[in-house]
């Protein structure tokens, strides 16, 4: 019943922006930490973003501090993702997913639900 959509991916130059969205349906985001992480070819999944219920708190790897923003719209139940000056090691399958618990984690463990991925990926 709870369903995690993402979009908004897709093949870009080094530098280049993109937004990715997050669509949930079957529970109140509000309610639900969120968090999005990634996942290259021959690599294990990494953490990228997150942000509490509120949205007031957000954690971000290091590798994407400066670059990356989440963000997230109760009203719309749509969680994003702004990635700015984009690099080749972004290239990844990227997945949204979503907490039960309040904080913005960075550990894949706390997250109870997840959607089916967009891809990115960005030429040098």
């Amino acid at each position: 019943q709870v369903q995690l959509v993402e979009s908004g991916g897709g093949l870009v130059q080094a530098g280049d922006s993109l937004r990715l969205s997050c669509a949930v349906s079957g529970l109140t985001s509000r309610n639900y930490a969120m968090g999005w992480f990634r996942q290259a070819p021959g690599k294990e999944r990494e953490f990228v973003a997150a942000v509490s219920r509120s949205g007031g708190i957000t954690r971000y790897a290091d590798s994407v501090k400066g670059r990356f923003t989440i963000s997230r719209d109760n009203a719309k139940n749509t969680v994003y993702l702004q990635m700015n000056s984009l690099k080749p090691e972004d290239t990844a399958g990227y997945y949204c997913a979503a907490s039960l618990g309040l904080a913005a984690s960075s550990g894949q463990g706390v997250y109870d639900y997840w959607g089916q991925g967009t891809q990115v990926a960005v030429s040098s």
